[in-house]
């Protein structure tokens, strides 16, 4: 049998190589002492240069916090405070105005601005359009033109309720913003816009009493609040200053009764369109104490959308332009007159219909249908508005006396009433009063001179109240939500005009003509009335007199008790049968018809109702 060559020592495999790796042997080395020491020697140089890195590191980290800590403290100090707090000025809201009933007339509530950023929009500019053209009451054409106006930014409402904008929120339009602010908002819309006023965008009083009461509307404040904030921004709840949220609960109360100034607003528009006239007013005053339960002049506006009205609209023209008042001045000539002692209550005067004063000729208005009435009594002349009878009342004083008298008043001056942009009456100087005795024959009938509406109910309140002139006004107070008074106006004393004796004896003058006159259009059945019509002719401003009228009334109910002052003012009403009892009288009537009602006056003797065809 044939065998192999054994293996060789080289090749033969240990034992156990299989079952275990085999182990490497390490040798010692051994240096000499100079290796030794050259190794040694750069790692100490090591440690030492990292020690002193360390070291002057901690010297400079040292250095850096004493800069930091103490050189630069203050400063550091000061720039995290600008960061941690903020200086607001606070919004406040202007304290709200109601009327005598408690009806609001003017808030504060929040609004929003409408911006669109077409750029932004994933439906074309005519599908928003007609989206958003529902909810903000407009046609969806406008609305389109005013997103066609550019690409960013387009302003398309000034002032959305909250109400509409939760509407466009949940439309969920990509390119809309809304952008919150607080409004100034009037409930009441027109029916109060001659008063109340309106404020603008900066909320800055521009009319009415939010102009003449800012004092009272704008609530106290600190000009600037410090507000603490977190890292993020976000006001600290428990740092909140109490000047942020405090505010009191007072409201400026006025005097006008939300009633009565609907049904002048509604009877003078009625008249203003009827005779096609150029604006009206209704004034209604408590002649006790000088409130006014009514001022409404046509037209108006609403201050909700001041700014898409004219600016001759926020203008009260009752208060701030002035007119000829006619032959409703005739009964405060004859106070003046009786006051004065020129002429006595029996007193018998020529009415020849027609005289000439100075080469100018004076009629009455009826001189033409009816030519001179003869002799008559103060009473006459001013039941039939005789413009001669009253020339010749006027002609027994002197000039000086019944120029002072004039002044005494109030020609001349204002009434004081608590409204912006009042106009002082004008008349003549002395020196032509008394030099062209026209003058004082004009003035007589009420011409040739000129107040405000205002200053007119203000003088025949003085006739209403036993011969007191007091001052017209709005402003009852300032008062708390649960009608306490925290405020009242400092308003003028009364000042005694005529004795109780001469104005109950033009009282009951003027209930004649009422009773029996040219006024008698606004009688009222079971209440005694007096009254006067008056139709002017408007000053040319060439010159002269034109052909357009002012017509007015006056009345003071209820006789037995007077108490209110009702006037009405047309001016330029057109066609031949404007004058002031077939324009003015009837929305008189109107007036004390409501304020029976309202005040709940209890009635007198019944009068017959029978119609009259004068006028003056």
């Amino acid at each position: 049998m044939a065998t192999s060559d054994p293996p060789s020592r080289d090749n033969r495999v240990p034992r156990d190589a299989r079952s275990k790796p085999r182990r490497s042997t390490l040798k010692a080395v051994h240096l000499k002492p100079e290796a030794r020491r050259d190794i040694i020697q750069p790692s100490r140089f090591r440690l030492f240069l990292v020690w002193g890195i360390l070291v002057l590191a901690g010297l400079g980290l040292a250095l850096r916090l004493f800069w930091l800590q103490v050189v630069q403290a203050p400063m550091l100090k000061e720039r995290a405070q600008q960061q941690q707090q903020v200086d607001l000025k606070p919004y406040v809201p202007r304290r709200p105005i109601v009327d005598r009933l408690g009806n609001v007339l003017a808030m504060d509530q929040p609004a929003y601005i409408l911006y669109a950023h077409p750029i932004l929009f994933k439906k074309s500019r005519e599908e928003i359009a007609s989206q958003l053209a529902p909810i903000l009451g407009r046609p969806s054409f406008d609305v389109f033109q005013a997103l066609s106006k550019g690409d960013s930014g387009v302003r398309l409402e000034e002032a959305i309720s909250e109400d509409k904008a939760n509407r466009v929120l949940d439309l969920q339009l990509d390119g809309l913003e809304l952008e919150q602010h607080p409004q100034r908002f009037y409930p009441q819309k027109d029916l109060f816009a001659d008063v109340v006023g309106y404020v603008n965008v900066d909320r800055q009083g521009q009319a009415g009493v939010e102009l003449s009461q800012i004092d009272w509307l704008e609530r106290p404040a600190q000009k600037e609040v410090r507000l603490v904030r977190a890292g993020d921004g976000t006001p600290i709840a428990n740092q909140l200053p109490d000047e942020l949220v405090q505010q009191d609960d007072l409201r400026l109360e006025l005097s006008l009764d939300s009633r009565l100034q609907r049904v002048a607003r509604t009877e003078l528009k009625k008249q203003v369109e009827r005779f096609g006239a150029k604006r009206g007013a209704v004034l209604v005053m408590d002649a006790s104490n000088g409130e006014l339960l009514t001022l409404v002049s046509e037209p108006s506006y609403d201050p909700n959308q001041y700014y898409r009205f004219g600016v001759d609209r926020f203008r009260n023209w009752a208060v701030s332009d002035l007119i000829e008042p006619g032959s409703t001045f005739k009964p405060i000539n004859v106070a003046i007159a009786l006051e004065a002692g020129a002429i006595t209550p029996n007193q018998y005067f020529p009415d020849e219909g027609q005289i000439t004063v100075d080469g100018w000729p004076i009629e009455n208005y009826d001189y033409d249908e009816r030519g001179g009435r003869g002799s008559q009594d103060v009473a006459d002349i001013l039941k039939h508005s005789s413009n001669v009878g009253m020339v010749h009342i006027i002609q027994q004083m002197k000039p000086r006396v019944y120029y002072d008298w004039l002044e005494k008043i109030g020609l001349g001056k204002t009434t004081g009433v608590d409204l912006p942009s009042e106009a002082a009456s004008q008349m003549k100087s002395y020196e032509q009063f008394s030099q062209a005795a026209v003058e004082r024959a004009t003035t007589a009938f009420g011409q040739g001179f000129s107040l405000a509406p205002i200053q007119l109910v203000q003088l025949h309140g003085a006739i209403a109240n036993g011969g007191t002139l007091v001052t017209p006004h709005v402003v009852r107070g300032l008062f708390h939500a649960d009608g306490t008074l925290d405020t009242a106006p400092n308003l003028a004393a009364p000042q005694r005009l005529f004795s109780p004796r001469t104005a109950q004896t033009v009282l009951s003058m003027m209930e004649g003509v009422v009773a029996d006159g040219t006024g008698s259009p606004a009688r009222v059945n079971g209440y005694r009335i007096a009254g006067k019509t008056g139709t002017a002719q408007k000053a040319d401003a060439g010159g002269g007199y034109s052909n357009a009228r002012i017509t007015s009334f006056v009345s003071i109910l209820p006789v037995n008790n007077p108490k209110y002052v009702v006037l009405v003012v047309i001016d330029e009403p057109k066609g031949d049968d404007a004058y002031g009892s077939t324009v003015s009288a009837p929305i008189a009537k109107s007036m004390m018809e409501a304020l029976i009602t309202v005040e709940n006056i209890p009635p007198t003797e019944p009068f017959k109702n029978e119609e009259s065809p004068e006028e003056g």
